[in-house]
């Protein structure tokens, strides 16, 4: 028995597989990150374009003498009629090449499944949009965690929206009569055209949906990058709801980018630069050190969003009647129909109060600068977590996924953001019918940004849950103990195998 005991390794391995979308892929790399920095053995499995974004954090990672790796699988392109190279979803990812990167995902299934063995995993951590890794799991027997990108107030609300269908006695989509979503910390309130087109009309999103659900009440828990001091009230009531195990483990970017290598490096493919272009990269830095502290005003809708030409002119003609100094991400393929957004970039260039920038943008350096005062977003998560992270209130603006719930957590919970007045939900890469006018854009840019008693209370709450978010990852903290537990119980679990092998 004692010579057992010897032989036991308590040391765990796990195996992370994030989805192929920027937005997924960051939280569960800096998850994994997480566990290593904690002494775990941890392997990402991911194609070559998906580990691109993030390998360069991983090689810091493993030269700091932590046990962290990528495992690359070869991509299907050939087999399902994809280029080389098309295997993520993006903003720019064209519609008929959506089914076939689904379809490449699941040729890879058998051969990820072989390698949970392979590799001797004691538990791997999956997408939600991984439901079949729970079948994986329970045949190899070990605990398989979810990770649920959102807010918990976000996956609450979907609950409460499955089991008591409150929309459903609002008799049309077009209307703006408002149903509570009952069973929930607070009382929150939506429109029909606000939830997801797949939670009013069942359609093939609902049946994905159904599975992921199934598939989170078979694991083992669930991850979330969130913190206790943020939206407790909506753990314990997940957990409650829910029936399953839930820890939160956030801020996770906080916790591992803590260099500027690390921050300038997230989310984003390494590319060598010289010359002209490595100073571009570099003017947002030289230009937002030339403005006062709190004076700009941060524009980005993430990584999976674009606008229409009547919606970018709405945008910038609100920034420039705002009179704030602003920073706005822009995509390339942004202003498709002409030349607008360049002679607008020229025009800001010249009177020094705005600054573009193509393409992806270094978020978590620019968000820290104290010359940033506000930060006008989409509501997706890790602008959200990034954002309070940095102590800054948002002007809200949701479009699609689970974004207009994470508004509500914002603006009616936390009462750290100002709607800007979305009516509708849309689908991911359709730009819907509506159009927000500039002076709605510029009077929540002015309540974001201004002087008056309800701006500056919203702005101290912003700080004070930043403040919250520091000792949430440090020793004792409720993020920290959170990761020592589900460790110290993931190893309990090994121990319990081993004794029943």
């Amino acid at each position: 028995m004692e010579s057992a005991k010897e032989e036991f390794d308590d040391k765990i391995k796990i195996i992370f597989l994030p989805f192929v979308s920027t937005s997924h892929i960051i939280p569960m790399v800096d998850i994994a990150r997480v566990f290593a920095v904690h002494g775990v053995d941890v392997t990402i499995i991911a194609s070559p374009v998906a580990a691109s974004l993030f390998q360069s954090s991983v090689d810091r990672d493993s030269s700091r003498g932590r046990s962290i790796r990528t495992h690359v699988v070869k991509f299907p392109a050939a087999e399902v009629g994809l280029p080389d190279g098309v295997e993520t979803f993006n903003a720019d990812t064209a519609p008929d090449m959506i089914a076939k990167i689904a379809k490449g995902l699941q040729l890879l299934e058998k051969e990820i499944d072989k390698l949970f063995e392979e590799l001797e995993a004691d538990c791997i951590v999956t997408d939600m949009f991984y439901p079949w890794t729970a079948n994986a799991a329970a045949r190899l027997g070990i605990p398989r965690l979810i990770l649920l990108v959102g807010s918990y107030l976000a996956h609450s609300a979907l609950h409460s929206v499955k089991t008591y269908g409150p929309h459903k006695d609002i008799e049309s989509d077009h209307t703006n009569d408002k149903f509570a979503l009952p069973g929930l910390p607070h009382h929150l309130e939506m429109t029909r055209l606000q939830l997801p087109d797949w939670l009013r009309k069942p359609n093939g999103y609902t049946y994905l949906m159904e599975t992921i659900r199934d598939s989170e009440r078979r694991s083992y828990g669930a991850v979330f990058d969130s913190f206790y001091e943020l939206e407790g009230e909506y753990q314990d009531h997940y957990k409650k709801a829910m029936g399953t195990k839930s820890w939160s483990l956030g801020p996770v970017s906080m916790w591992v980018n803590q260099d500027a290598a690390d921050k300038a490096a997230r989310g984003h493919a390494k590319v060598e630069q010289r010359g002209k272009e490595q100073e571009e990269e570099y003017g947002w830095l030289k230009w937002l050190n030339s403005k006062p502290e709190s004076s700009v005003l941060y524009v980005s809708f993430g990584s999976m969003s674009k606008f229409p030409s009547s919606q970018l002119f709405e945008i910038a003609q609100a920034l420039e009647d705002s009179g704030h100094d602003f920073m706005w991400v822009v995509k390339k393929k942004d202003d498709e129909d002409g030349t607008f957004l360049e002679e607008f970039e020229k025009r800001v260039k010249a009177s020094n109060k705005g600054y573009l920038i193509w393409g992806w943008a270094p978020q978590l350096l620019i968000l820290e600068n104290p010359a940033i005062g506000g930060i006008v977003t989409h509501c997706g998560w890790n602008t959200i977590m990034e954002s309070v992270n940095a102590g800054l209130a948002m002007v809200t603006w949701p479009m699609f996924a689970e974004q207009f719930f994470n508004e509500k957590l914002l603006v009616d919970v936390l009462k750290i953001g100002v709607a800007v007045g979305v009516k509708e939900w849309r689908k991911w890469q359709e730009f819907g019918e509506e159009v927000v006018k500039k002076d709605k854009i510029v009077n929540a840019i002015g309540l974001l940004m201004g002087d008056g008693e309800e701006s500056v209370e919203m702005r101290r709450r912003a700080r004070e849950l930043s403040d919250a978010a520091k000792r949430a990852i440090e020793v004792g903290g409720s993020s920290h103990n959170n990761v020592l537990d589900l460790i110290q119980e993931l190893k309990s679990l090994k121990l319990d195998r081993a004794n029943r092998n």
